[in-house]
């Protein structure tokens, strides 16, 4: 690796770490919802990120944004010195539209990253709304509640998106999540009739998300409905914090997890199943390394990615992950990518092969 890739690596690691202090308009940016939020995308290159523009931490960070009088630029400074120059995304032209019954197609799927089109289908949890059982990171809730989303997309309004954005943003894959149901198949079930919806009005590769079905067969359903690539996501890989921080996910167990692992990957391939590690929950650089090589030697990539504690959640005032963990975890986990054969460009569609909330895919 060149200096200057460490250069622009470090970089990227502290940006997506602190966060920016932006100046002027947030434009196309994120906030609540499902999975990481309150970024904004940015790009260095050809390299885009998701960076931290909207929460607590961002408005504390050492790193500052100054808009371009263009506003197709931002120039990035610390302390009074440009360290770096991004590009600003545009509005996706999809977003323009609504459905006939005037649902604006923003509210049913959103632009991610530079070319990725995602979904939460149902936005709502049965973990969500008792503090024994909801994740402490997650904000499901904010963008139903103010009206950014709907609460259940319907696999017609998914498959009319995803059509409009491939033909005019050029959109190349597409993730598909879920609030988990009371249902056993903790959400497969949804996700396969909006799978096989859009994928017979559009050619476009699909990762499903969601947590591990109590049956197997489930793996086989969502790959015959047109899912190419799966997610489960761990989120913390030390029992205890998984306890603490998710005490309602965490009562579906590792091994359990692992179970579903080995047997989604029998299904979809090596490398096409892949679950988030957000690294600065408590789990230490080893555990999270250790879990990172057993998870890539079964063909199961971890997406680890730095936490952003998200405004408005029981962990807004979690302390920001450490800059210099992630730039000392990201090698780590990129020999083990190496040592088992897996990297993020192969993987047909989803978050790891979008890359763009973590710098790990510049070490695999």
């Amino acid at each position: 690796m060149l200096a200057n890739d460490l250069m622009t690596n470090d970089l990227m690691a502290e940006l997506q770490c602190h966060g920016v202090l932006w100046d002027g308009e947030t434009g196309l940016a994120r906030k609540g919802g499902a999975g990481p939020s309150d970024h904004k995308a940015l790009s260095m290159g050809s390299r885009t990120l998701m960076i931290p523009i909207l929460n607590l931490a961002s408005r504390e960070s050492p790193y500052s944004a100054k808009i371009s009088a263009n506003e197709e630029e931002a120039f990035i400074f610390r302390e009074g010195l440009q360290v770096g120059t991004v590009s600003i995304p545009h509005v996706p032209k999809f977003y323009g539209l609504s459905t006939e019954d005037g649902t604006p197609y923003s509210q049913i799927a959103t632009l991610h990253g530079r070319d990725v089109l995602a979904t939460t289908i149902l936005q709502h949890c049965i973990r969500m709304n008792d503090p024994a059982t909801a994740c402490q990171f997650c904000a499901i809730s904010q963008s139903l509640n103010s009206g950014q989303t709907i609460a259940r997309k319907r696999p017609a309004q998914l498959a009319e998106v995803a059509k409009a954005a491939v033909e005019l943003d050029g959109v190349k894959h597409m993730v598909m999540t879920t609030g988990t149901p009371q249902t056993s198949d903790r959400g497969a079930a949804i996700l396969c009739e909006s799978a096989a919806a859009v994928t017979q009005a559009v050619n476009l590769p699909i990762q499903a998300q969601c947590e591990p079905p109590d049956d197997n067969i489930w793996f086989q359903r969502l790959y015959d409905s047109g899912v190419v690539s799966l997610g489960m996501h761990l989120e913390a890989v030390n029992p205890q914090i998984r306890a603490r921080i998710m005490p309602g996910k965490a009562e579906v167990p590792l091994s359990r997890y692992f179970e579903a692992f080995a047997a989604a990957v029998d299904v979809f391939g090596r490398g096409q199943v892949s679950t988030y590690i957000l690294a600065g929950l408590g789990d230490t650089e080893d555990e999270i390394t250790d879990m990172s090589e057993r998870l890539a030697a079964m063909g199961v990539y971890p997406f680890v990615v730095p936490f952003v504690p998200i405004d408005g959640t029981p962990l807004a005032q979690h302390p920001k992950p450490n800059a210099e963990m992630m730039t000392r975890l990201y090698p780590r986990i990129g020999q083990h990518l190496r040592t088992h054969g897996l990297h993020s460009d192969q993987i047909n569609a989803g978050c790891a092969k979008c890359g763009a909330c973590s710098a790990l895919k510049q070490y695999e």
